[in-house]
């Protein structure tokens, strides 16, 4: 139904526009007495077969919902509804900021992809900490960044910021230092910036009563020896995995007539080159850390290849919009089928 009606009707209208609008529809509908259970009753796969343990935490299946669709967790508790094992908030910033002017999220209808140049709007890291008050038990990641009039030599303090904010309500932080959007940005991902940023958020951790597990998400457009930079990096300062991957700037292959519009590409022209990084991580590593897979998951299959390829989790956000939440059931179903 999701396709056939559903989305042909919302892809008539502006991205950002319809973002907000279906957040609003999810929002109304799930205060409905019964909306819950039936969502649940549609989408959700309960199995013990589908539990994963990583990093100390339990998650109910291995499908989650990627950062970038509840920035400011606004709607995780109504999201979690739909079958998803967990939900990654954010990316978030110690100060609220507007992010880049609009128009900033464009569709790519024939390819299946969405190009976006957001730049880290969002609330400021505080108001989201108040809706985390509210959690009903869903297991979150904290995606956090740092403000875009930040400068890179004080980019530490941001996320020191965001880290200290958030530790008490959220299960396992995420460094965002591969997003195309914010400028200069991904210089932090080079080996010296990016080891002294982890370290300083390992030195706040290990202040705490007890320690978070911190993850590094990283951009598709990595070479290889960046990669094993960061396989490097991860055990220089013990994180506790990487988050492969982010949007690309890469354009190649693109049919549609926006496809030069400024920003990080998603979706399924991302599915292979995301799936080599988790492959290329996992065998060069020797598998020494967990690794979540996200990038142009619009399958079952596209899932199924990505823990194949040494992911231990992985991650929806384009996919689950063009393919909606069925998305979600039919990956968890694979998954118990293939356990048989």
């Amino acid at each position: 139904m999701y396709k056939a009606l559903i989305r042909p009707l919302l892809f008539c209208f502006d991205p950002e526009k319809i973002h907000h609008f279906t957040f609003s529809l999810i929002r109304t509908l799930s205060k409905f007495p019964g909306m819950k259970s039936l969502f649940k009753s549609l989408y959700l796969v309960e199995d013990k077969r589908l539990e994963r343990e990583l990093f100390g935490l339990k998650f109910k299946n291995p499908v989650g919902l990627a950062a970038g669709f509840d920035k400011d967790a606004k709607l995780y508790n109504e999201l979690s509804n739909f079958g998803f094992g967990f939900v990654e908030i954010g990316t978030l910033t110690p100060k609220p900021q507007d992010g880049n002017p609009k128009n900033r999220l464009f569709r790519l209808k024939e390819d299946s992809a969405i190009i976006n140049r957001m730049g880290f709007n969002n609330g400021g890291v505080e108001k989201a900490v108040e809706r985390l008050k509210k959690n009903k038990g869903v297991l979150i990641g904290g995606n956090i960044g740092k403000n875009k009039v930040t400068p890179n030599e004080n980019a530490v303090n941001d996320y020191e910021i965001c880290f200290n904010a958030l530790f008490d309500y959220v299960d396992y932080f995420v460094v965002n230092v591969s997003s195309p959007n914010t400028p200069n940005l991904r210089a932090l991902q080079d080996k010296e910036p990016l080891t002294q940023l982890l370290k300083a958020l390992q030195v706040l951790n290990f202040q705490k009563p007890k320690t978070k597990p911190i993850l590094l998400k990283i951009a598709p457009d990595l070479t290889d020896e960046q990669l094993i930079d960061i396989i490097d990096i991860v055990s220089t300062t013990k994180i506790d995995g990487v988050i492969s991957t982010n949007t690309t700037i890469s354009r190649e292959g693109l049919k549609s007539n926006n496809k030069t519009e400024m920003g990080g590409l998603s979706g399924k022209p991302l599915t292979n080159r995301s799936t080599e990084v988790i492959r290329f991580l996992a065998e060069k590593s020797n598998k020494a850390f967990p690794i979540i897979g996200v990038g142009g998951i619009h399958s079952a299959k596209d899932a199924l290849e990505k823990l194949e390829a040494g992911a231990d989790l992985v991650q929806l956000y384009t996919g689950f919009i063009y393919e909606g939440p069925k998305l979600i059931k039919d990956i968890n179903k694979a998954l118990l089928k293939k356990a048989h």
